[in-house]
């Protein structure tokens, strides 16, 4: 139990994060191929694409959180003396963890507007809260991984900065 645990930690993003951007690309081909070719066209599949997108959006937030790999400003970072930047980095995780609640709580909200109102895509004729609950998911790993991120460099404070920063980079 604990490696399938692991395993999921590890791997939920990417996997789901290949998945779409690949089913994107091929349905894109295959549009492309009926359009000039068979002279026809989907009706469906830039749809399709276009919500695999957004889901790729939302859960590529929580991987590139899982890395820390979103953009930051390293000048303003290097206004601070050494030993606050440690303090100042989990200040800034806590603050993209606050906004993160705040968009999962709005998300949920849009999503149950969905679920009320009844709305349906106009192509492929599936509920709307299928893609509106894609930033409350992807927020939520933002979240979940956030909070890893910030366990970590609270561990590391004890170590050597310089160290911590070659790690980092």
């Amino acid at each position: 139990m604990k490696n399938s645990l692991k395993w999921v930690d590890d791997k939920f993003e990417e996997i789901f994060c290949v998945s779409l951007i690949s089913m994107m690309a091929v349905v894109i081909f295959v549009q492309v191929i009926m359009r000039y070719v068979f002279q026809n066209s989907l009706s469906w599949s830039e749809e399709f694409a276009r919500y695999c997108f957004i889901w790729l959006i939302y859960l590529g937030a929580g991987y590139g959180c899982r890395y820390a790999q979103h953009i930051k400003i390293e000048a303003a970072l290097r206004l601070y003396p050494k030993s606050w930047r440690p303090y100042v980095v989990i200040f800034s995780d806590l603050l993209t963890i606050s906004l993160a609640i705040y968009i999962l709580i709005s998300g949920i909200q849009l999503t149950e507007l969905q679920l009320m109102h009844d709305k349906y895509s106009p192509a492929m004729n599936i509920s709307m809260a299928v893609v509106n609950i894609a930033p409350p998911v992807g927020f939520a790993l933002v979240i979940l991984r956030q909070i890893q991120t910030v366990f970590k460099r609270i561990a590391a404070l004890g170590a050597d900065p310089e160290e911590t920063e070659k790690k980092e980079a």
